[in-house]
């Protein structure tokens, strides 16, 4: 009967040992498989909205410049408008094959999971019928009776007793075990099912988009050809247009020095900024604490010319100086407001076109590009206060607002600035 005690000890150990290494399998997969779910969500996240993002910024690009009506044709904007398409498409089959391999990775990674899951099942199911076939041999009260009563002592027949208890609440856990290992696998199973469906949809996406870029390259290389006919004159006319942007810059640069000096030579002192006031020192803090969160000077608008030195996107050899950044949006649009701060002027441009210079502090923002002005020299404004329509031209069709950066008579990406639409 002592025998049969220490054979009972060392089936009890050995339950135990299984005990402690299929919870650590079973913690360690879990581990795993939160990481890898953890890292897949937040890379499937960002990708994603990339994806969207471009995918609305596509469609800002046929509503705001494909849509509008023209007077006539003109192949150079036409131009223009396709290669910012053809780029922002580009960018979206990138965005949505960079999405489609980190799925498939992840698809992949979770397949090798699954079959990991699949064996260490299998493991533990042979374990439990183990312990069910050998707690069948000897399961009869009788059994249980004789090995109780063949203790030799009180404290040797209560430490039996608890060996049996604990048996038992082992196989209930070995049969738990099981239990949570296949909900486990059957979840990860359902994940993958989403995961291939979605990578069926992205495919189709992607098809999609290489089909439509692949329509537009032939009507981007058509247009090319009937430009490159009369190129010297578009060229003549960048050139012109760039000399009038420059001209208009001059005069907005002077009257912000004028405004300068204006102002100090009351206080009689030389500098190159505004002398502030104390509210006006508290304002700029506020303007330079919020760089890159400033609300875009449009409510809806597509980017179609950034700001710096950049080649002409048709014609070689041409390069284009942007003092700002050109928002194209829609017919009847208003400018607004990027910050807290004060009209500086209202200045007249040509065809009676207006711009308007808000002082915040000592940077100054620019609108350029407007028809009705609701502000005069002097009123304060709000952030996102509207502040005058926007021209649209009857050549084009377009509504484009030209918005300019200053710090004193120091130009500034806007870009840098202004929050992203």
């Amino acid at each position: 009967m002592i025998l049969f005690f220490k054979k009972r000890n060392q089936i009890g150990r050995l339950g135990e040992s299984h005990k402690k290494r299929n919870i650590f399998l079973f913690f360690l997969t879990l581990f795993f498989l939160t990481m890898s779910l953890s890292s897949y969500g937040q890379s499937k996240k960002s990708l994603e909205q990339q994806r969207i993002k471009l995918q609305k910024e596509i469609k800002e690009i046929n509503t705001l410049l494909f849509q509008s009506k023209k007077k006539e044709k003109n192949l150079l904007s036409d131009l223009n408008d396709l290669n910012k398409r053809i780029g922002v498409r580009k960018q979206l089959i990138e965005t949505i094959e960079k999405e489609t391999n980190e799925l498939s990775k992840e698809i992949r990674e979770n397949e090798e999971e699954v079959a990991q899951l699949q064996e260490h099942l299998i493991v533990l199911k042979a374990d439990y019928a183990k312990m069910v076939q050998q707690s069948y041999k000897s399961k009869t009260k009788q059994s249980r009776m004789m090995f109780l009563l063949s203790s030799e002592s009180f404290l040797q027949a209560y430490k039996r007793i608890q060996y049996i208890n604990q048996y038992a609440a082992y196989r209930a856990k070995q049969g738990k075990d099981i239990t949570l290992e296949t909900v486990k696998l059957e979840n990860l199973n359902d994940f993958l099912k989403d995961q291939k469906v979605e990578k069926e949809l992205l495919l189709s996406e992607n098809k999609k988009e290489t089909d439509s870029i692949n329509k537009e390259k032939i009507s981007q290389e058509g247009l090319v050809k009937a430009i490159k006919k009369k190129e010297k004159k578009y060229v003549s006319l960048i050139k012109k247009k760039q000399r009038e942007e420059n001209e208009i810059d001059k005069k907005i640069e002077k009257l912000i020095r004028d405004a300068i000096a204006k102002s100090n030579k009351k206080l009689n002192i030389k500098g190159t900024g505004f002398i502030l006031t104390p509210e006006a020192k508290v304002l700029e803090k506020s303007f330079i604490a919020n760089k890159g969160k400033l609300p875009a000077p449009v409510k809806r608008g597509v980017v179609v010319r950034h700001y710096g030195k950049q080649s002409h996107p048709t014609l070689k050899g041409i390069t284009i100086e942007s003092n700002g950044v050109f928002y194209a949006t829609e017919k009847g649009s208003n400018a607004r407001v990027v910050f807290n701060g004060k009209v500086l002027a209202i200045q007249v441009l040509p065809g009676k076109k207006k711009a308007v210079l808000i002082q915040h502090g000592n940077y100054i923002s620019v609108y350029k590009n407007l028809d009705n002005v609701t502000v005069q020299k002097g009123d304060l404004v709000k952030t996102k206060q509207e502040i005058g329509i926007i021209h649209t031209d009857k050549t084009t069709g377009k509504t484009i607002l030209a918005f300019v950066l200053f710090k004193e008579i120091k130009r500034q990406n806007p870009e840098e600035w202004v929050y992203k639409i």
